[in-house]
């Protein structure tokens, strides 16, 4: 892969295991969003970039090698050989190989954990548009304002000290509806008890879903999502509808529980099992599976 910068844009070339629709677009992040161009605008790291491709050729514009380097290549995880990854799944039976061919551009992205704790209580039966405008709306209210890009003003997502100065009132008037009073218990808790969530990534899984369980608002599913996407805990597998259904499709008996489920694909996914979550989720929703 060779990586140079051009006129404000960093340029991957020879990028491979590498589409934005099918990162951004797989359950893991809110807070990107597909322009007329099909290329992706978002915020992550207190930066705001937009990420294109064409062909094997990444473009991430509005960014720099020193940002790149600091802060792209580990949000991206540019350094995991998805190849290998792809090829240990399929390996495990069709269903795996057919998925992973399909989401072939997936990257799991290493977000931040505590905007990741509060995106998913927002998430908790909620859907994708309701979620991007509350947590759009907590950033723009709370957040440390980033800058203009593409005529857009953006924020940073509120630190916990800065989303504690929003009361509950505050924090449902945002859009995030019954979830303001666990938007709001888990921020005082965090605040109160000098919680370092940042420090979870070091824990091992159960322990971290321990811990996350703790906070009003987070269940088992949510817990796993946080634990996948903001704690890279890759041995873990969360269920919703859409894998619940792929899982019914291809694994499982109809009647079989949400944890069973999820037992079920730890087993068989073993270490590797937050990958498959995220190749069967994109397959399934994107081709109805299961519906």
């Amino acid at each position: 892969m060779k990586i140079y910068e051009n006129k404000n844009t960093v340029i991957l070339e020879g990028v491979s295991d590498f589409d934005p629709k099918h990162i951004f677009e797989c359950g893991q992040c809110f807070r990107w969003k597909v322009q007329d161009d099909g290329s992706y605008t978002g915020v992550a790291k207190g930066r705001v970039i937009n990420v294109s491709r064409e062909g094997d050729t990444v473009y991430l514009k509005n960014t720099n090698l020193e940002d790149f380097n600091k802060i792209w290549k580990e949000y991206f995880d540019l350094d995991t050989d998805y190849a290998q990854i792809k090829n240990e799944l399929r390996k495990m039976d069709e269903y795996l190989e057919k998925a992973t061919e399909f989401g072939w551009g997936i990257r799991l992205l290493k977000q931040d954990p505590w905007e990741m704790i509060i995106s998913f209580i927002i998430s908790s039966n909620n859907r994708i548009p309701m979620i991007q405008k509350a947590i759009a709306n907590l950033s723009r209210e709370y957040g440390t304002y980033i800058g203009e890009y593409g005529g857009v003003d953006y924020y940073d997502f509120p630190t916990p000290e800065q989303l504690n100065n929003a009361s509950v009132e505050e924090i449902r008037a945002c859009s995030t509806g019954f979830r303001d009073k666990y938007i709001k218990s888990t921020t005082e808790s965090v605040i109160n008890n000098n919680d370092d969530v940042y420090e979870y990534f070091k824990l091992d899984t159960e322990d971290c879903r321990k811990e996350l369980m703790k906070f009003n608002g987070i269940g088992p599913k949510v817990c796993d999502c946080i634990a996948l996407f903001g704690m890279q805990k890759y041995d873990t597998f969360p269920v919703d509808v859409w894998v619940k259904r792929v899982m019914q499709e291809f694994y499982v008996e109809d009647d079989m529980s949400l944890p069973k489920i999820r037992k079920y694909a730890i087993d068989k996914f073993g270490e590797l099992s937050g990958f498959a979550q995220q190749y069967l989720f994109y397959y399934a929703r994107e081709l109805g599976i299961g519906r």
